[in-house]
């Protein structure tokens, strides 16, 4: 890691994606931690000539990484697997937690609001155990249950504050009050691990939920006489789609499909990562479940059910650019900005603009990673000639 920045930089020559579009050959003055409008004369110049400048990556969704498990890890644990993701371009990151024991998800918590709280964190994301089981994928069944509002609340006051979304099947008993109970306090009610039909989503829609959890995976399939949870979830404005974009859990035409109707502003790209992201083949657990991780591809040992991914956001970004041809200014959204809006921190992060954290990702012309930056401080630095 090669540490912070001159107090005032100016990174030079590169490709540079605004908000308003890409500006060749553009600018990005960094003073102390934030992106500013100015530079002194005596600013350091970085020449990024042939390369990408783009936001740092905001992951909404990832339960690890680095080895490193966000469910059940010790605080340098997940301290470890946020630096993993970190050097992967990721510099605004949720931890999900998997299904689990109440007690114990009140705990883990606990833990996770302290980084959330000294910043390392941007929240935390309970997916489980408020899903159905016809739906699991990759969660224990034994320890799955109905989203009653009074027990969601007790996640909602162990998080103090800091939880970001919930996932629930919003069909099962509880989940339309719960929807209710989240929004009213600010937290992203998300569908998924559902077995719901068409109506039952709209229901859910217009109770408030907003966030597709990692859409087509973990829902019925999208039928022509039963649409199911798909259809309304991709007609309906109001939703944002998560989308894994890892190759193994979604077609590039199914990629092509979401972005095609839903739009660049309201996809998600996220990594749906556990601990094998950045870290490599083996034997992990995700929560009480065994998973073998081979060729990158991680499942449940028992079952053979797809349990998270191995994706690291950089990789995501690459594919979506240079796979499935979704322009480099869609991606960003996707990667970047619209997390950043989900969660309530797009005063911050997700879009290079004066004022914000000095949260960068550079990119070759070949859309591989050649340098971080996290409020002024660089975590890879880019070689430059």
């Amino acid at each position: 890691m090669a540490g912070r920045a001159a107090d005032s930089t100016i990174l030079a020559g590169a490709r540079v994606v605004l908000p308003t579009g890409t500006v060749e050959n553009g600018r990005v003055t960094v003073e102390s931690t934030r992106i500013s409008g100015s530079a002194p004369e005596d600013a350091r110049i970085v020449d990024l000539t042939g390369h990408w400048v783009v936001p740092g990556f905001v992951d909404m969704h990832n339960h690890g990484g680095g080895g490193a498990s966000f469910t059940s890890g010790t605080v340098d644990e997940v301290l470890h697997g946020i630096r993993t993701h970190r050097e992967h371009g990721t510099t605004t990151l949720v931890a999900s937690t998997v299904t689990g024991e109440m007690d114990f998800l009140a705990r883990r918590a606990g833990i996770l609001s302290e980084l959330v709280e000294q910043g390392d964190l941007a929240g935390i994301h309970f997916e489980g155990p408020f899903i159905s089981p016809c739906r699991k994928g990759a969660h224990s069944e034994a320890l799955l249950r109905d989203p009653d509002p009074a027990e969601v609340r007790k996640l909602m006051d162990a998080a103090r504050g800091t939880a970001r979304m919930f996932t629930l099947a919003t069909e099962l008993p509880g989940g339309i009050d719960s929807v209710r109970l989240l929004a009213e306090h600010g937290i992203i009610a998300a569908i998924g691990h559902t077995d719901a039909t068409y109506e039952q989503t709209v229901e859910a829609i217009d109770a408030g939920a907003t966030v597709a959890t990692h859409l087509f995976n973990a829902m019925p399939p999208l039928a022509h006489r039963e649409p199911g949870p798909i259809a309304a979830l991709l007609e309906d404005d109001r939703i944002t789609v998560e989308l894994i974009n890892d190759g193994t859990h979604l077609h590039p035409a199914i990629l092509e499909l979401a972005y095609h109707h839903k739009g660049a502003g309201r996809v998600a790209l996220i990594t749906d990562a556990m601990d094998a992201a950045g870290f490599g083949d083996g034997q992990y657990q995700l929560g009480p479940l065994a998973v073998s991780v081979t060729d990158g591809v991680a499942r449940l040992v028992e079952g053979g059910s797809i349990a998270g991914s191995t994706l690291t956001l950089d990789t995501a970004f690459r594919r979506a650019v240079t796979i499935d041809r979704i322009p480099v200014e869609d991606v960003v959204r996707s990667i970047s900005a619209n997390p950043a809006r989900l969660l309530g921190v797009d005063d911050r992060v997700g879009s290079l603009e004066p004022g914000k954290d000095a949260d960068l990702v550079v990119l070759d012309e070949d859309f591989v990673l050649a340098g971080v930056m996290r409020k002024g401080e660089w975590i890879i630095e880019p070689k430059t000639a």
